[in-house]
Order: C-alpha cells, then structure tokens, then sequence
C-alpha cells in the first residue's frame, strides 16, 4: 500500500535508518551511569524542590510524590531531575509498560516526529491507526470473542465513557448500571458515580444512577458469590429493563487492591445479566497485558461473554471494542482528537514486545516475574506478620498489606519507599496495601532480588517510627 507513497520513501530514507542508529547510540550511552539506586545530588536539590513547590501551587496541589523526572531512565530504573534515581514499580499507574526509554518506542517515536499529523482525530487519521484497530480486534478474538469494531480514543477514561454511551444507545429506556463494590472506573463527572469512591464525587451533581454489586472474597469463595449473585437478582428485579450494563473489573484495582475474581464467580453473575439483556462490559484499562494472555477476560476463559471491552494504560492509545450489534449510530462518538500519532505507533511497538518476547503464557515472563515477586511477599508475611501480610494479585499486578493495613501508616510508608529508591502506590480503603505495577517489559529478576531488601527495610524502619 505505502511502496508508491512519498512517505514510505521518506521511512526508507538511508538518513532516516541512520538517524535512529545515532540517536540509539546516544541513548546507550546516556543510559550506562543509570546502574542502581541513587540518592538525590545536593547541589541538585534546592532547586528542584523549589521546583517542585511552585509546580504545586501552579497546578493547585502538590504532588503525591517529590516526582519530576529527567526525561531519562534505564528499563525499572528512573533519573529524577534532582539527580537521584529509583526503581519504577509502578510505572506512572501502569502506563510505562517496557520501563523507561525502551529502544523501540525511540524508534517509534522518530517515526512519528516524521509524519505530518501530531494528534489524530475524526477526520485526519493516518493508516497506524487503522493497523491498531486491526491488531486490537485480533488480539480480543484470538479465542473466541467476537469483537467487531474498535474506537481509538486518547484516555481510559474516554474509553470507558464511549462504552457507557454505546452501552446505553444500545438498550433505549435504560438509565442505569451495575457495577462491583470499591470498584474504579474513572473520576469524569459520569464515571465518578460508577467508581465507588464519594471523596471522588464530592460536590458533584448526580449524572449516572449505579448498582453496585459485591466483589469476590477468596477466604469465602462459595458465600461471597451466592451474595453478589443475590444483590445482583435483587437490583434487576428492583428495576427491570432498566440497566444497560454492568461494568467488570476482573482484578479490582484502586478499590480492592488487586484481588482477582474467579471463572466461576463472573460466570454466576454473567448468566443473569445475559438472560437480562444487560450487556457485558469488561474494563482492561489497567489488566490489558497483565495475565497469562493479552486480555484478562480470556485469561478467566470468559471470551464468548464479551460484548464491551475497554483497554488503556500500557498501550498509550486507549479503545473501545465492541460485538457488531453495538455499533452505535453516527454522531454518538467522534472525538476530534482519538490520540496522538507517537501514542498510536508506540502502541503497535508495544503489542509487537508483548506478542514477540515471550510475554504471554503460563510460564511467560509476565507469570515468571509475578511468581518471582510474590513468593518474596509471602516469605516476608511468613517471617514477619506484625508487618506484612498477603501477597494479593495476578500476573504483573501485585500487593501487600503492609503495617496492619492502617491508611495513614501505609502512605508513609510509601513515602518513606520512595525517598528510599523504589515506588509504588496505595490502594484499597481499609486495610489499605502496597501496589505494585511492574514494568515488564524493562524488568528482569534481578531488579526484583535488588529492590526487595529496600521494600523490607524501609518496612521494618516505617515500624520502627510508628511504634510497632
């Protein structure tokens, strides 16, 4: 299709391949005094926290963390502008997906310097965009779904809003949905009612009515399901015909703190729904890439159930899929901007890694770092349960609950894991734990076996000052 084009000459352009091999020089050789952990440089340090403070005040809040980066980093490891250096684990929420300036997105990046459309939008898209559309759709389909169609958008957030309004065009008349208690979906003004947190809704007008359906609990398997398959039948009998879809996060993220739910537990709920007319929508915004296969729904083998599946965080540009019979009608989404043109090819870059590098799979890299990781956690609740208990998650999302779970101590506790050399972030409400998104595609086992004794230490230290 491109051999006639101008610009595939230009792609092929000798200048152009030589450019990116300077360009890959230069990096590797920036990147070789990144090697380890590295504290902050004193004469560094003023500034940046002058910094730091006037971003605070310009952006109307600080930051959770001391944060700006350098704009360099090396696989797990990131430079901070204040010249300290730290291990990534949790990678901007899931968004740094093969570590920090990873060769393959330079390169993608270099290609989209080159093209003539910054951000891609309703009526100029280039053909990558096409190419991911096709790749997702294949990608969702390889065992068993029937995905038909894919809306490139810029955020999670949008992505998940597009499916609500295609949820509800959908099924005229419906004005609700279900959705799992503690679960996360976004902070719009619609998906702030959807996520079941009120802090995020403060002062916020109603827009979406929400039924919220309790999640699984692996200590009470067989209870925790007949409950959420009894609220489930007790919200469609209360309001019948009137719920366009219930929202599934699979592995509850922010609210839950990575717990996975079960074939079983999905299937209970997922039989009534249908039976309901109630579609099916699966939110991978952040599990897309994180499981044993591409998509977490065909992780828990629950592809043929899919009507709605929205994806995000690692692939920088985030889609809706849908079954054909969602399509929805013209006009219901257009967005002048989908995403940016180095978000659509990195993304492609990003499924090459995922599906070229032995990723996927029981005993892929995913599962191999997760066990590795996890089996850490569990020897440090086994040696010490007055400061650490679980592991909880699946595949590359993975948590603890550190210090009894107390909200306050476990955000000090990261505070004092950050100024240590290693980041994660908090999660759940009460008992709060210790997030972890790991950087697969950047990350070996020996980043693991170097930050862990840091996660330990600053862990027992976090004790130390609260008394424990």
């Amino acid at each position: 299709m491109m051999g006639k084009l101008a610009a595939a000459a230009l792609a092929a352009d000798a200048r152009v391949a030589e450019a990116k091999r300077l360009l890959a020089e230069a990096l590797r050789d920036a990147q070789a005094g990144i090697t380890g952990v590295r504290p902050p440089d004193p004469e560094l340090r003023p500034g940046y926290l002058d910094t730091l403070a006037r971003f605070g005040a310009e952006r109307g809040g600080a930051l959770y963390y001391a944060y700006l980066g350098s704009g360099l980093g090396k696989g797990a490891l990131v430079e901070l502008a204040d010249g300290s250096v730290k291990y990534d684990f949790i990678t901007g929420i899931g968004v740094h997906y093969l570590g920090h300036n990873h060769p393959a997105l330079l390169a993608a990046g270099v290609d989209a310097a080159l093209e003539n459309t910054v951000m891609q939008g309703n009526l100029q898209q280039n053909v990558e965009s096409e190419a991911l559309a096709r790749r997702l759709l294949d990608g969702a389909n390889r065992k068993g779904a029937a995905m038909a169609h894919a809306f490139i958008t810029s955020s999670g957030a949008m992505a998940n809003e597009n499916a609500l309004k295609i949820a509800f065009q959908k099924k005229p008349g419906s004005d609700r949905v279900l959705a799992f208690a503690h679960g996360f979906a976004g902070r719009t003004l619609a998906l702030s009612q959807v996520t079941d947190k009120p802090a995020y809704r403060q002062g916020l007008p109603q827009t979406l009515a929400v039924d919220y359906v309790p999640f699984y609990d692996e200590s009470h398997p067989a209870e925790s399901t007949a409950m959420a398959a009894a609220a489930l039948q007790e919200h469609l009998a209360r309001y019948p015909g009137r719920h366009a879809a219930m929202i599934f996060e699979l592995i509850q993220g922010e609210g839950g703190g990575y717990v996975p739910g079960t074939a079983d537990f999905f299937r209970a709920l997922i039989h009534p729904l249908k039976a309901a007319g109630v579609a099916v929508h699966f939110d991978e915004i952040q599990t897309f890439g994180r499981t044993s296969e591409l998509f977490a729904f065909q992780h828990f083998g629950l592809d043929e159930y899919a009507d709605i599946v929205t994806l995000g965080k690692l692939t920088q540009a985030c889609a809706t899929l849908i079954r054909a019979e969602f399509k929805p009608k013209p006009g219901l989404i257009s967005q002048t901007f989908t995403a940016p043109t180095i978000a659509i090819r990195s993304a492609l870059a990003i499924l090459d890694f995922i599906e070229g590098q032995g990723l996927l799979g029981k005993d892929g890299k995913i599962m191999r770092l997760s066990r590795h990781f996890t089996d850490k956690l569990r020897d440090l609740a086994r040696r010490r349960p007055d400061l650490a208990a679980g592991p909880y998650g699946l595949g590359g999302m993975i948590a603890f609950t550190p210090l009894g779970g107390h909200p306050d101590r476990v955000a000090q506790y990261l505070k004092n894991l950050f100024e240590a050399g290693v980041i994660g972030f908090i999660a759940g409400g009460t008992p709060a734990k210790a997030r972890f998104l790991l950087p697969v595609g950047g990350i070996a086992e020996a980043d693991i076996d170097t930050a862990f004794p840091i996660i330990e230490r600053v862990l027992v230290e976090t004790a130390a000052q609260g008394g424990a």
